[in-house]
């Protein structure tokens, strides 16, 4: 089973910590249909511009999974619509990922995740449908006490 050409059932649902806690990271009918979307129009049309394979860190994650990581209680990720990506194969950058998405495709939110002015250490992206997409743009940092906050760029 797959949810698209380049994504397996396995790889969309994959998490070791949920691997090592026991946890059935397993997406309803609801939830699959939203990784097939994000799958088709995002990530699909991006590994073809990309030229080869792009690495998924994060893709669905059930509450329970959602909250022994410490993720949003909001997270589009529990939706299926989200998907956590990095370039580690080096056909493009993270960066490059990033201005692909936010200037060729459409989406939801695109967040460029921590790392440096220069390049994100990943890019979260999410899709929910053509008419609810609000194309935002938002880049992640630590504030002054280390928690996570959010600016739009």
């Amino acid at each position: 089973m797959s949810i698209s050409k380049h994504i397996s059932y396995k790889e969309g649902v994959y998490s070791r910590t949920a691997m090592r806690r026991g946890i059935k990271n397993n997406p309803n009918a609801e939830q699959m249909e939203n990784m097939v979307a994000i799958a088709e129009e995002v990530f699909e049309p991006l590994r073809v511009w990309v030229g080869g394979p792009i690495k998924i860190n994060s893709f669905f994650r059930c509450p329970e999974l959602n909250t022994v990581i410490g993720g949003s209680s909001k997270s589009q990720h529990c939706k299926g619509q989200a998907i956590d990506i990095d370039d580690v194969y080096g056909r493009r950058s993270n960066a490059e990922m990033f201005t692909y998405i936010r200037e060729m495709l459409d989406f939801d939110q695109v967040i460029w995740e921590f790392g440096t002015d220069m390049n994100p250490n990943w890019i979260h992206v999410s899709y929910v449908s053509k008419e609810e997409n609000r194309n935002r743009c938002l880049k992640a940092y630590k504030d002054d006490r280390g928690r996570t906050k959010y600016k739009t760029i």
